[in-house]
């Protein structure tokens, strides 16, 4: 007999005749999709972070941030990333019940410290360029602090489940394992709530008040300063495009996961299939190859040093890109304070 694990609720991850929900060959594309996702996660974010050590130069504080995403995404990809990838091909979670419980929080410590990254970065671009606080600059002691918090923040709420409040669980067809948002016991339910407000819809909405207020001085700058060649203008569109697609990128990876655990919490009765269910997971867990590819590969100072790296000392493009017009606006923006 195949060994598996279920949960308690092993009816929803089998059919009405006690079959597993896909087939084999399912399963097998399943688990070619992740690997297609993984594979890359690894290599990309495993660049970054080498490069980093390789090069003092990019080790300033405002790179920080973007190095911890990495790490905190190689995390997601070799954990949740490799485990989906092996459990598919298998046709079953192979881990055990202690397993299932470890991968579930170590998967869920490192997205949501990634999650909570992206938000930091989006904070730290804000006040570079807005400069709510003045002319304060950010040191390394700011992006120490920053990154420790992303991490106490994700351990603070996804430690509970290990000791009562809330559970890991089987997910989707049941070949990985997060906090569970199906069992109606209302203790489990307060937990799913609260780890949703904190973990989803305040990151997400610093984000977008940040990303916006960086919008509304760019469009102000624009307005009051007049560069040679319109530099100013053509900073602010740039950003404009980078800050929409990290929004964009960002609601595509964590939005369906967040939506369809809320759908489940306040409507139990739904009937989801369970590949229905493992699509959102997916696409959370791709956010491990979008994250370095918007937030490094496209900065010109990390690409630099990164892409000749990964072609073996060659460098294919050399072009202008959005830290560049970062550095634009906000010199503009120092020209246009007052003093």
């Amino acid at each position: 007999m195949q060994p598996s694990y279920f949960s308690p609720n092993a009816s929803s991850y089998l059919g009405p005749q006690g079959d597993p929900p896909l087939s084999h060959t399912g399963f097998i594309i399943l688990s070619v999709i992740m690997a297609l996702f993984t594979g890359p996660a690894i290599v990309l974010n495993a660049t970054v972070i080498i490069v980093s050590l390789m090069h003092k130069q990019l080790r300033q504080p405002l790179n920080y941030a973007l190095v911890n995403m990495a790490v905190a995404d190689l995390g997601t990809a070799m954990t949740g990333g490799v485990l989906s990838v092996v459990n598919n091909a298998q046709g079953y979670f192979s881990l055990g019940r202690t397993g299932c419980v470890m991968e579930g929080f170590a998967v869920s410590l490192c997205g949501i410290t990634s999650l909570c990254t992206v938000a930091l970065i989006a904070v730290e671009r804000m006040f570079v360029v807005c400069k709510p606080l003045g002319q304060m600059i950010f040191q390394k002691k700011h992006a120490v602090g920053g990154i420790a918090f992303s991490w106490l923040w994700s351990l603070t709420w996804n430690l509970p489940p290990l000791f009562g409040w809330g559970r890991y669980e089987l997910e989707g067809v049941g070949t990985s394992c997060a906090p569970d948002w199906h069992d109606r016991d209302p203790h489990n339910v307060s937990y799913i709530l609260a780890y949703f407000a904190v973990c989803f819809a305040v990151p997400c909405a610093i984000i977008g008040l940040s990303y916006a207020k960086l919008l509304w001085t760019l469009h102000q700058v624009s307005k009051l300063a007049c560069l040679e060649g319109g530099a100013v203008a053509k900073a602010e569109m740039k950003v404009a495009f980078m800050v929409i697609l990290m929004v964009l990128t960002f609601l595509i990876s964590w939005l369906p996961y967040a939506g369809l655990a809320m759908l489940v919490v306040f409507n139990p009765d739904v009937e989801i299939h369970p590949l229905v269910g493992t699509v959102p997971v997916y696409l959370a867990k791709s956010s491990t190859v979008y994250n370095p590819i918007i937030y490094i590969y496209l900065n010109k100072q990390f690409r630099k040093y990164a892409v000749p790296f990964l072609m073996c000392g060659k460098e294919p493009w050399d072009q202008d890109d959005e830290s560049e017009a970062v550095t634009t606006v906000e010199n503009a923006t120092n020209k246009v304070s007052p003093s």
